[in-house]
């Protein structure tokens, strides 16, 4: 599975724990960091909420682009 710097990265620029990311996303703290090491999959309705929380394309989060930016 994959490894998600991104939503790491994301997480702590903005000086958020794992936790409170849990709680916004409504999981665990360890599901969340489970997402975060890709020990599991991440659900794409919940990566949707994670790209739209730190306003991103889910193309950026899955490295897929290097532009941040959403396309509308």
């Amino acid at each position: 599975m994959p490894y998600y710097r991104r939503i790491r990265d994301l997480r702590e620029d903005k000086d958020l724990s794992q936790a409170k990311m849990g709680e916004i996303l409504s999981c665990s703290q360890r599901v969340y960091s489970n997402y975060e090491r890709g020990d599991i999959d991440i659900p794409t309705t919940t990566l949707i909420k994670i790209a739209d929380f730190h306003k991103v394309s889910v193309d950026y989060l899955l490295e897929r682009t290097n532009n941040p930016k959403l396309h509308k």
